[in-house]
């Protein structure tokens, strides 16, 4: 169910054999997107169990999910930007239906962030499914 942006990542990502590269990919997504507006990165929009500070600003808008995302960590706001790539433009129900973590082991991430990378993921994957589920 992914995304048409998420399986252009997979593609690259199939090309891109060291992981050096894969990482310094997923940094340049990060870079780049729009930074989120200050006034946005408040308690409420925060993530807790990160290493790192991130800050997500979910939006439904005619039962299409979004969101906006931004991190003071290089590699976790390339991560924020392949979440996004994941489930921006979903609807609601299919934000829930979503395998996130199946979706990211194609991209062989889960083997090759710290523990409190993973986490941290893991924590976004979470609130973005809470934000949903609640819509």
């Amino acid at each position: 169910m992914a995304t048409e942006a998420f399986e252009a990542i997979v593609e690259d990502f199939e090309f891109l054999e060291d992981w050096e590269d894969r990482y310094r990919y997923v940094i340049e997504q990060g870079k780049a997107m729009e930074p989120l507006d200050e006034a946005l990165k408040v308690p409420a929009t925060k993530v807790d169990g990160c290493a790192s500070q991130v800050w997500l600003h979910p939006k439904i808008e005619g039962g299409v999910f979004s969101f906006d995302g931004d991190s003071d960590a290089l590699i976790v706001r390339g991560l924020i930007a392949v979440l996004r790539s994941l489930f921006n433009g979903l609807s609601v129900d299919e934000v829930t239906r979503v395998d996130a973590q199946a979706e990211l082991a194609r991209l062989g991430l889960n083997d090759h962030l710290s523990a409190q990378r993973s986490n941290g993921l893991r924590a976004m994957i979470e609130r973005i499914g809470q934000v949903a589920a609640a819509a």
